[in-house]
């Protein structure tokens, strides 16, 4: 959506902070022993607070109300009272929700516990990557552009970008125009980020793969060489500068 006046603001702004505590809210309550069922039962509950419904669920039906993926899981991994969290996972939470017919996204991949298994370098380089490509983003510059600079910055650190996952357009839906956000340079996509367009910005920053497959649970990705990915996610409005960060208080880059 494009933001047309102070209404329109104030409700995004709303429903990005649903998703942003929820996302905060439930890096802080995750603990090994404990499992991603249980993980999502209680982001239920916060979005449930804020008046807010899990955009997957309503938008596709999708069997829980985040999405939680662990380890070799690149993204859409289904809640489950079998899957217990173990210290030293990478996890990956991805909340998105609507509240007052305004919709809003936000993602962040951490370690549970102790970095026993050394995934932090893969997670940091996904928030700085992030980072770097949000405060470079306003209007009349090119999507593509911005795809080059993540997988520049991707193989600057030794790692390559998941080609087939994107960022993309959200306001009134969860998807809108621009449908794309690619981590590459999409020499096929002329578009340019607009002023005031509010779009969902996402890192796929990987270790081995370039393409994420689809497992026969019909949700659950990952990668088509193995591997780990480290995924973060903001959504925000594109200015002639700085762009507004409505998910900051996720605090994925503390």
């Amino acid at each position: 959506m494009s933001i047309t006046n102070e209404a329109e603001l104030l409700g995004m702004k709303k429903a990005s902070e649903a998703v942003a505590c929820t996302l905060k809210e439930m890096r802080n309550y995750a603990r090994p022993g404990m499992t991603t069922k249980q993980l999502d039962d209680y982001g239920a509950k916060i979005l449930s607070d804020f008046g807010a419904r899990s955009a997957p669920y309503l938008t596709y039906g999708f069997p829980g109300w985040t999405c939680i993926s662990v380890n070799n899981e690149f993204c859409h991994g289904i809640p489950s009272n079998k899957t217990t969290l173990q210290e030293g996972d990478l996890v990956n939470i991805d909340v998105s929700a609507e509240l007052d017919g305004f919709w809003s996204d936000n993602g962040s991949s951490f370690v549970l516990g102790e970095d026993i298994n050394q995934h932090q370098k893969l997670i940091d380089a996904s928030k700085q990557i992030l980072h770097k490509a949000i405060h470079n983003i306003k209007g009349g510059v090119r999507i593509s552009d911005i795809g080059y600079l993540i997988e520049t910055e991707a193989k600057k650190r030794g790692y390559k970008v998941i080609k087939n996952l994107t960022g993309h357009g959200i306001g009134r839906s969860l998807h809108e125009a621009p449908s794309e956000i690619a981590n590459y340079r999409d020499r096929f996509n002329p578009t340019r980020f607009k002023k005031n367009a509010v779009v969902a910005i996402e890192t796929f920053i990987s270790t081995t793969s370039t393409y994420a497959e689809t497992l026969h649970d019909g949700w659950t990705m990952v990668g088509n060489k193995g591997g780990f990915m480290a995924q973060h996610e903001h959504t925000i409005v594109v200015t002639d500068g700085k762009p507004v960060i409505l998910t900051e208080m996720n605090e994925i880059w503390n």
